[in-house]
Order: C-alpha cells, then structure tokens, then sequence
C-alpha cells in the first residue's frame, strides 16, 4: 500500500504541482480493507499460502489509484476541482473492493473444506450455463458493449454473469473429469509418440467446443470462447496426463476459429462481428479499418500508440495522456498504464499475476484430494489464460476481446468473481500446507508394522 499511497502522489505532483491534503486517504482504506481480510485469513486458513494475498492487493491497489487517476484527468479537463475520495470510477471501485472483500471473508467462513463444494457440481454447472447464455439471447440493447454480448444492463445496473460462470464451471469440470478420468485416460492409437483417446471418448470435448463457437457466434467475444474451452481442455490434460488432449484442443478450436472468420466473409450475419475484428487484427493501421463507422480500429491503434509513447520507463503516473484510448478504464487499462509506467512496470504487474497462478498451481500439486487438484489447476489457469488474452489483444498479438484485467479494470462484476476466486485457491492451499486432518493436506504415513511374508514376496505394510 506504500507503493500504492507513492503512485497517488505522483499523479497528484504532476497533475497538481502539489499534493492534496487527503491524497493518502485511498491508500489508507484499503490497508484497512486488506488487513481486516488477512486476520480472517489467519483465523480460518491459518496455513494459506502467504503470497497470493499481498500480491492481489497490491494489484487491486494500483488498480483504483489508476481509476482515480483518471477521476483527476476528467476533473480537470472539466476545469473542476480535485475529485472526492468516493467520487467517480475511482471511488466505485473503491466501494466495488470492499463488496468483493466481504464476499471473499464469507467464502472463507462458509466453505471449511473445499470438497464439500463438490456436492453442488451438478447444480453449479447448470447454473454456470445459464449465467454464460443469458446475455446471447437478451436484445443487444441490454447486453452488448462494445460489440461483445457479455453483459445484463437493467437501466443503472449492469452485471458480467460470465466472471461468475466461470468458477462454477471450473467446478462442474473437476468434478466430471475426477469421475471419469480413467475412460478418458485409456488410449486408442498411438502416432507420431503420443497416446491418442478412443473416439467415443471425445464426446465432451467435442460438446464444449461446439458451446464455445456458440458462445463465439452469438455473444461476438472470441476471448470469452477461448477462455471456457481452453479451461476444459487445460483441466482434461491435469486430470488424464495425456497431451493428446491439448493437441486435439488446439486443433478444434483454431479450425473453428478459422470456420467463424470464412464464414464471416462468406455469409456474414452472426458470424460478421468476428470478421470484422479478425480484419482489424491483421492490419489495424489500414485506412479502412480506421475510418469504418462501426468497429474500428482506432481503439486499438491509440493503445498501441500509447504503448509504444511509454517505452521502457514509461511518462510517470500523471504525465501521461491515457484518455486518449477509448475505454482505457475497461478492456485497454493495460495500455494506459504502460503508457505511464513503461515496459518495466507492466512487467512488474506481469510477474504479480504470474506468482500468483504459481501458486496456486502449487496449492494444486500439495493438496491430496484429486477434486481440490482440478479445482486450483483451474482456476490458477483461467486467471492465468484472461491475462494472456487481455493483453494479447491490446498489444495485436490475438483479435480484440470484450474479458476485463482482473483486479484492475473498473467493474464490480470482475472483482467480486476474481477475488472468490482467490479465496478458493486460499482455502485449497490452507489444505495443501496444513496438517493432514481429513481437509485435503498433505499425507502423512502411520507407523510401520513388521514386514510379512506372503507367497514368497516382501511386502511392507502401512497402517492407512
């Protein structure tokens, strides 16, 4: 929160030539916010991994210090005075953090022993197809943003339902994939080295490849797409250990991907919004693409502009000029703040997000249960998976997505889902690091008997 109070202050300096009374005041309530969640997490986890909270909060704090920034910009372009403390996007995120704390400590609370969340697979899973689809068949007028339909708008309210989607169906696929893990391990035919399965084993995936063009055509988000099938597939690998599984993935999904974009030049209709992003992609400095009156590149060109003004060391938080990127609190936050604290700093933010998908994909090699393996595998990768497709799409690497920067972006839809999700990985961990109680920890062999003979072997036998 130091780092966070000094990034406040160096927007202040230089939007200002002065600092503000109360410029220490925002990072001071999250401190508070954070410490009340680190007691709960040494109350009721007490053996969680002690990385993964300092590093959410350290994200989630620069993350409102930015939305405030831009709070500060829009003041003064409207020849305003400093913005309050709760004012703006600045102080709903602030207020969005506190809501996402609360619902993180009842998790905690709630849910001792992350295995009985498997007694509601089913019911989660149906549930997470639900929230996923609702947005694809509300008019645009209640769900679309930016062309992606991912949203559920009642007049001032708005909600993402596919952030929380994604955990229950992290759940439903565990859950599925530790049941019948066996048939989905057993082998066909093997060629060029690899173990490929039978083919009335591919039925799942084939099922979630089919909803996630689904998803591709009618909610237009090719991000959204990538991030539920390549968290099936991800989770299949875990669960079977066979890499035919990853090959297969990549194959259905990219072959679809390119079906969407043939289509869209073909026929068009529900395939056109991807045909047109998959156009920007490839050349978004083409006159044509700039001056379309419906999706175009401009967004994207500022972004990689404002990029590119950063550099290395980037302007300083303040000196930059980030609302010249459409959106720039939303999708393209990333490119705002590289603008203003260069490549090393995003770096820095990379190697945040990256320590925490380590451990919780360490959380998922320690805990004993094979549930609480595929559920922390899970979810350290779909956390994982959205920065990687955030990023690819504002730096071109991959066509333009509607998913937002977890604990970054404005939006309350996000952080509570992002930090239930940190609070399940805490929980698993507290299991992985824990002593072994019956809650998922570590194995811990009993006394040995006496070796015993039996049909002329040596076997040693261990009390269970």
């Amino acid at each position: 929160m130091l780092l966070v109070a000094a990034f406040g202050a160096t927007v202040e300096a230089n939007k200002y030539d002065k600092l503000q009374p109360n410029f220490w005041v925002p990072a001071a309530l999250l401190s508070i916010l954070f410490l009340g969640l680190h007691l709960v997490v040494r109350y009721v986890a007490p053996y969680a991994d002690p990385v993964l909270l300092p590093m959410v909060a350290l994200i989630n704090g620069i993350g409102v210090a930015f939305l405030r920034r831009i709070d500060i910009a829009n003041a003064i372009n409207d020849k305003e005075g400093p913005p309050g403390i709760f004012s703006g996007i600045g102080g709903r995120q602030l207020a969005w953090t506190l809501i996402a704390l609360i619902l993180a400590a009842a998790l905690l609370l709630l849910i001792r022993d992350h295995r009985n969340v498997s007694k509601y697979a089913y019911t989660l899973g149906l549930t997470g197809i639900v929230l996923m689809m609702i947005p694809a068949v509300l008019p645009g007028s209640l769900s679309e943003v930016n062309g992606a339909k991912l949203w559920i708008k009642l007049g001032a309210f708005s909600i993402q339902p596919g952030e929380f989607a994604k955990l229950m169906l992290v759940t439903f696929f565990a859950y599925y994939l530790v049941r019948k893990r066996e048939v989905l391990s057993l082998a066909s035919k093997r060629f060029l080295g690899i173990d490929f399965p039978r083919g009335r084993d591919l039925g799942p995936v084939v099922t979630v490849w089919l909803f996630s063009l689904l998803v591709l055509v009618f909610e237009k988000d090719l991000g959204t797409a990538l991030l539920y099938f390549g968290l099936f597939v991800v989770t299949l690998y875990v669960a079977t250990e066979r890499s035919s599984w990853l090959i297969i993935g990549l194959l259905l999904f990219f072959g679809g991907v390119y079906l969407a974009y043939l289509l869209g030049a073909s026929v068009g209709g529900p395939f056109a919004n991807f045909y047109d992003r998959a156009q920007i992609w490839l050349d978004p400095f083409s006159q044509a693409n700039y001056e379309r009156v419906s999706g175009n590149s401009y967004q994207l060109v500022q972004g990689l502009l404002g990029l590119g003004t950063g550099g290395l060391f980037g302007t300083g938080p303040g000196a930059g000029s980030p609302l010249s990127v459409p959106e720039v609190q939303n999708d393209f936050i990333f490119a705002g703040l590289g603008e203003e604290i260069g490549l090393f700093g995003l770096s820095a933010l990379l190697v945040c997000y990256m320590l925490i998908a380590i451990r919780g994909l360490r959380a998922a090699i320690g805990v004993r249960d094979s549930f609480g393996k595929l559920v922390a595998g899970g979810l350290s990768f779909t956390l994982g998976l959205q920065v990687f497709v955030i990023l690819g799409g504002i730096t071109g690497l991959i066509p333009l997505t509607g998913q937002t920067t977890p604990f970054l972006s404005s939006g309350g839809s996000s952080l509570m889902a992002n930090w239930l999700l940190i609070a399940m990985l805490l929980r698993i961990s507290n299991a992985a690091r824990g002593p072994a109680t019956g809650g998922g920890g570590p194995a811990r062999p009993g006394p040995k008997k006496a070796p015993t003979q039996l049909h002329g072997a040596m076997t040693e036998v261990i009390k269970p």
